[in-house]
């Protein structure tokens, strides 16, 4: 890649302390979730906008959360290697765009897989709606992931050769 950043542990650290960071934060509120409200409690706070205290088993939309518990453990599987895969492609030469890409996906990826851990499923506190409709509840982590797939595929379009002929 053209804006590929120099191999050295000297600019690969901030990638990962920024993941770190990332997931530390998501934990932290999280916490704060799990110990100051009940299970299930709702608390709104605009006409679109709830803070809520619930769980998912599943993956993204609830996918497998109702499958028995097995899940945990495939979902605990796919996270680590992610998070491998992830851990190696920071240490190669990338651009920022792809590094921060990548480091927000890890940072979502270890938030979400801390929380499989430790309760055996994710907590999420978001929850936007309009009337009855509700989009499924999600957190901190769940934007990281988002927001990093959605900047890889920048990054992506960006170095095509279908982008790079028409510059």
């Amino acid at each position: 890649m053209s804006t590929a950043q120099h191999d050295s542990p000297s600019r690969r650290w901030p990638w990962f302390t920024f993941a770190c960071v990332l997931a530390l934060a998501d934990q932290l509120v999280k916490e704060i979730v799990h110990a100051q409200m009940s299970f299930g409690q709702v608390i709104p706070l605009t006409p679109f906008f709830n803070w809520v205290y619930t769980g998912n088993t599943g993956a993204a939309f609830s996918f497998l959360a109702e499958a028995g518990g097995w899940q945990r453990y495939l979902f605990l599987g796919l996270a680590l290697v992610v998070v491998v895969v992830l851990v190696v492609q920071l240490c190669k030469p990338l651009s920022r765009l792809e590094a921060c890409a990548y480091s927000l996906i890890l940072g979502g990826a270890l938030g979400n897989t801390v929380d499989r851990l430790a309760r055996g499923y994710v907590v999420d506190y978001l929850d936007i709606y309009w009337g009855e409709w509700h989009w499924p509840a999600f957190n901190m982590a769940d934007i990281a992931l988002f927001a990093g797939v959605l900047m890889f595929a920048v990054a992506l379009w960006r170095e095509s050769p279908a982008f790079k002929r028409s510059e």
